[in-house]
């Protein structure tokens, strides 16, 4: 039987110029696989005589085994050229992603860059909060609707639970009226939570309250206001409305509204005279200082600011809703 003595050189020599496992792997079953030429001596052994059997079996495990190794030791550096093909360093860099302010958070600013100059104080208050401090302090009777579970997050599942989710932020001006020395001049920005969802309601919502504390404070001012805010917050003139309404806190109360383009009127936020029991339970002196108060929900304001129809696109974490408000 003839044996090629070349057959590691040129295996060798065929190795070095591979490119890709595909170009190994099939180099490898050319020397070694079935159709291979070891395989193919290997079946012609047993038409030789016994003497030269042995002598060319002995030389065709000894070539085998070389090849074998050969291949072996080239596999690790065949896969390492595989794994740089896949990297092409010539294509451009993926992009960087810049995020930005959530338009909440935006909305949320520029309410409040209103009110900075005027010298209101920025408080923020507790999420969770006792039924005190979100009702009773606020004038709510104690059968009022709004304390019910249908309306109210209640932390142990009933009404007559302690700890409750905030219902508004109202309660941080009991707390600051508390702790502040008057006049006080503030804001309380924050979420709120309600049990309620639509197009246009959600059980989590944002919501800026102003409160002032002064004396000689009147409903005039608080029209003034109100009125100059609405104006620079949509940077036109704009046609507001006072409706007498009710809030346990405030007396009198009011709703106010906007004619909003040819929406006609567009109820934006609540407002009224702090109510005098809610001073005295804060130990303001009411002989001395009036106050008034104000609410509005963020979420609303972006909804005409941006002419958003569904509440609830803001939370939907969808960015191509929230590429559309870019810093």
């Amino acid at each position: 039987m003839q044996i090629p003595q070349d057959l590691i050189e040129t295996a060798t020599l065929k190795l070095k110029s591979v490119q890709s496992e595909a170009e190994f792997f099939q180099l490898r079953s050319q020397y070694l696989g079935k159709k291979s030429f070891i395989i193919s001596a290997f079946s012609k052994l047993r038409d030789l005589d016994p003497q030269s059997k042995a002598s060319a079996a002995k030389e065709l495990n000894i070539l085998k085994s070389k090849l074998t190794k050969l291949f072996e030791d080239s596999l690790a550096s065949i896969e390492s050229i595989g794994e740089h093909d896949q990297l092409d360093v010539t294509l451009p860099a993926d992009p960087y992603l810049i995020g930005s302010e959530h338009p909440i958070t935006k909305i949320s600013q520029k309410v409040i860059d209103y009110f900075i100059p005027l010298n209101y104080q920025i408080f923020s208050g507790n999420e969770i909060e006792t039924d005190f401090y979100n009702f009773e302090a606020l004038n709510f009777p104690e059968n009022h609707p709004a304390r019910q579970m249908h309306d109210t997050f209640y932390l142990n599942s009933n009404s007559k639970s302690e700890y409750l989710l905030r219902t508004h932020t109202s309660n941080t001006q009991i707390h600051s009226m508390l702790k502040e020395d008057m006049p006080l001049y503030m804001l309380s920005p924050g979420r709120v939570y309600r049990c309620d969802s639509d197009t246009t309601h959600l059980p989590m919502f944002t919501q800026i309250e102003g409160l002032v504390v002064d004396e000689d404070v009147t409903f005039g001012d608080l029209k003034g206001i109100i009125i100059d805010f609405l104006e620079n917050f949509f940077n036109e003139k704009m046609e507001v409305r006072f409706r007498p309404s009710y809030f346990p806190f405030t007396e009198p109360s009011a709703e106010v509204d906007i004619k909003f383009g040819n929406r006609g009127w567009l109820e934006i936020l609540g407002c009224g005279m702090v109510h005098p029991n809610v001073l005295k339970g804060c130990n303001v002196d009411t002989k001395k200082y009036r106050g008034f108060a104000f609410g509005m929900g963020i979420e609303r304001l972006a909804m005409l600011y941006y002419g958003v129809s569904d509440i609830r696109d803001f939370y939907s974490s969808n960015l191509d809703f929230l590429n559309q408000f870019p810093s």
